[in-house]
């Protein structure tokens, strides 16, 4: 569990602010607002309940605080306060968030606000605070009560964070020439006000912090031990001689997943023009008018003296089944606990292996730390022995671990981990015995022929010149790069190599919760970093390259035209006969098998010369469709229906005829729901929408004459 967080923020909405200075296409407010808005949608999307945040506008035309009957607070108004912030939050603060009509309000007035809102709500609690002010330094600021306002900082540990557009700042190299008067003595006010905060106050430039916004946000954590618990050597309860060390198990590295989607709906009883048109999909989402999906489930089972032949069950009253073969065995929850294992919480050394012995493939899983108890002197100094003597012995240990009673035990590999100012062991999973898959390939240097003869050199084996030029290649591709000491410089950082999945998902939802339309914003050129090859390093292995490619004899070979299958030729041998037209091999009319039905169909569809032949074939296929529904057991034969209508679907849309499937597929809609094809087969057409096997629209194939809307509206109709 992370710290608990209170920020407030403080926006100035002055009317200078609503100005575009130095070239820039947007005012000062819309700019400033970027880094604001990146910071709150970064808190709504941890979604922590504890995350709290609140919102001062400066400079605003009306007042609306707690001490609005003081001149001093004027033209301040508190738009929302410490609170947890929600998307309907934010809608509202963008209604708010304005450039007003005047120019007067007090910065550090302000400021005061913000120190008594986060006093009030969070007291002596653990909270990490923090206040940001962001203007543009234009307007009147009072610089009397600062002694108080830094006591009462430092008192409570906040961070103030100052930033302005154009603010100057050497070590970004941003300077802003003729500045007004008023705003370098402001800027010069806030700067010093800063630096006698070195512990809790920055100042910087919108410039800088804009250029931040790019770098992903990496989501904090706070560790929790997995397991606690004794490290043993030998069985303690039969020798004397047996080691047993208080440890403790976290987390060292875990897979950062991205934010997964729910199903939602819109609420019914909408007005027309509210929320969302499935079919044109251009009104912007109301999120009131979204509903989250709830699932129910019923269970049934075969009973001719219940009402339609069905009898609901509870599920308490069901039982887990096996396959035995084709044999469903029972089995208990009473039987089934025999099958659990006993077992204790610990982890037993059960032996040691070198580490040059060891394979690197066989770690599955994240890779966790154990390190002493804490506050346990003698349990970290047998740790620390143990640690060290792995390292000398240059050997890893082998343990079978149980986190919690009852549970399954794991092999673990066991590894010391010594730093400057840490020791500890380094545990990761082992496989058991029926995790391991053993393949067979075949050799890389050497060609076995089918009689058993050894051939080392053939067109497929690189022979030594290739071996070379791939070996100078990869060499002067090389990422390590040397400085003029012989240094190495590490070009790819582990620690700024993100995740372009997690974080390009992560940004397009946040963009999309403070943007409701319009296109998503690129990704930042930190994601896309490492996606292409360094541009200096590709210029440097050009010659490398090009020798690679001439001892590969690397040819490059034209595409093949695409088109219609209804306007190729038909290949013509070299002699200019047609030679099935003249053995008359394949019969007018060729009847497709239920056995071997696509390869068939297709086959069919390429020798037909008219629409009706195309028909024919379309309604051979359908009627073994059609066999297929009516005789499934279950859902035994859906995916071959599925795939069936797909390949139908598919053909038609290449052959241009997608009216003759748009006409087939209501007809076959009408049969699986009604009953005809022996039964209710709602689940195989929850299949088929699964698969977008709907009406060929005109997106899809200009010969077709339904609409977007349409084809929509029959796939989402039941």
């Amino acid at each position: 569990m992370a710290d608990k967080e209170a920020t407030v923020y403080i926006v100035d909405l002055g009317r200078s602010m609503g100005e575009k200075r130095h070239g820039r296409t947007i005012t000062d407010l819309d700019w400033a607002m970027q880094y604001v808005w990146d910071k709150i949608t970064n808190t709504v999307i941890r979604g922590r309940k504890t995350d709290l945040a609140g919102f001062i506008a400066l400079r605003t035309d009306d007042t609306m605080n707690d001490y609005q009957e003081d001149d001093s607070f004027s033209n301040i108004s508190v738009l929302s306060g410490l609170k947890q912030i929600l998307t309907p939050d934010i809608r509202k603060l963008q209604e708010a968030i304005k450039p007003s009509r005047t120019y007067k309000g007090d910065a550090i007035s302000a400021l005061v606000l913000a120190i008594q809102m986060i006093t009030a709500q969070c007291k002596k609690l653990k909270y990490k605070r923090e206040i940001v002010l962001v203007t543009n330094g234009t307007g009147l600021i009072n610089s009397e009560g600062l002694d108080q306002i830094k006591e009462k900082i430092e008192e409570d540990n906040i961070t103030l964070k100052i930033v302005g557009p154009d603010f100057d700042d050497p070590e970004s190299g941003v300077k802003e020439e003729d500045k007004d008067e008023r705003k370098a003595q402001n800027e010069t006010l806030l700067r010093d006000f800063i630096a006698t905060l070195p512990e809790n106050g920055i100042f910087g430039t919108l410039e800088s912090a804009i250029s931040e916004l790019d770098i992903p946000r990496i989501k904090e954590v706070k560790h929790m031990a997995s397991f606690k618990g004794f490290l043993s050597l030998g069985n303690a309860g039969e020798y004397e001689t047996a080691i047993r060390i208080p440890v403790e198990r976290y987390a060292k590295t875990m897979v950062a997943k991205p934010p997964t989607a729910s199903s939602y709906v819109l609420r019914s009883g909408n007005e027309p023009g509210e929320g969302v048109d499935p079919a044109t999909a251009q009104a912007p989402v109301e999120w009131e008018s979204l509903v989250t999906i709830r699932t129910s489930r019923t269970y049934q089972v075969a009973d001719e003296s219940a009402p339609g032949g069905k009898a609901d069950v509870e599920r308490e009253e069901l039982a887990k089944g096996y396959e035995y073969g084709r044999t469903v065995v029972p089995i208990t929850e009473m039987d089934e606990n025999i099958t659990t294992l006993t077992t204790f919480a610990g982890m037993e050394i059960i032996g040691f292996v070198a580490n040059d012995k060891y394979a690197r493939y066989l770690q599955m899983g994240n890779v966790n730390i154990l390190i002493a108890s804490k506050g346990n002197q003698k349990g970290s100094l047998a740790l620390s022995s143990f640690i060290h003597a792995l390292f000398e012995a240059e050997s890893y240990a082998v343990a079978r671990l149980v986190t919690k009673e009852s549970k399954p035990p794991m092999p673990v590999l066991l590894a010391p981990c010594l730093e400057s100012d840490f020791e500890g062991l380094l545990e990761i999973q082992l496989p058991f015995a029926e995790d391991l898959r053993a393949y067979q390939f075949p050799p890389l240097d050497k060609v076995v022929t089918v009689s058993g003869k050894i051939v080392t050199e053939h067109r497929n084996l690189p022979n030594d010149a290739l071996q070379d030029a791939m070996s100078q290649y990869v060499d002067s591709m090389e990422l390590d790069l040397k400085d003029d000491d012989g240094d190495i410089i590490d070009e790819v950082p582990i620690d700024y190599s993100y995740s372009p999945l997690l974080h390009r998902l992560q940004s397009a939802v946040r963009w999309r919760a403070i943007n409701p339309n319009g296109a998503i914003a690129e990704p930042s050129a930190t994601l896309t970093k490492f996606s292409h090859p360094d541009e200096e390093l590709v210029k440097k292995s050009q010659a490398e390259l090009e020798g690679l490619i001439a001892a590969a004899d690397v040819k490059k070979v034209l595409p093949k035209a695409k088109g219609r299958k209804r306007t190729r030729e038909t290949e013509k041998p070299l002699s200019g006969l047609d030679v099935d037209a003249l053995l008359n091999l394949e019969p007018k009319r060729a009847k497709i098998s239920a056995e071997n039905a696509i390869p068939e169909f297709k086959q069919l569809l390429s020798r037909a010369d008219t629409v009706d032949s195309i028909r024919d074939a379309v309604k051979q296929m359908v009627h073994i469709i059609e066999e297929q529904i009516k005789y499934s057991l279950g859902d035994s034969n859906y995916q071959r229906v599925v795939e069936g209508l797909g390949t139908i679907r598919e053909e038609l849309v290449e052959y241009e005829e997608p009216a003759i499937y748009n006409d087939l597929l209501p007809t076959l809609k009408e049969k699986m729901l009604s009953g005809r094809l022996d039964g209710d087969r709602m689940e195989l057409w929850w299949l088929i929408r699964k698969g977008k096997l709907g009406l060929i629209d005109q997106n899809e194939s200009e010969s077709s004459f339904v609409s977007e809307e349409e084809a929509t509206k029959f796939l989402a109709a039941v």
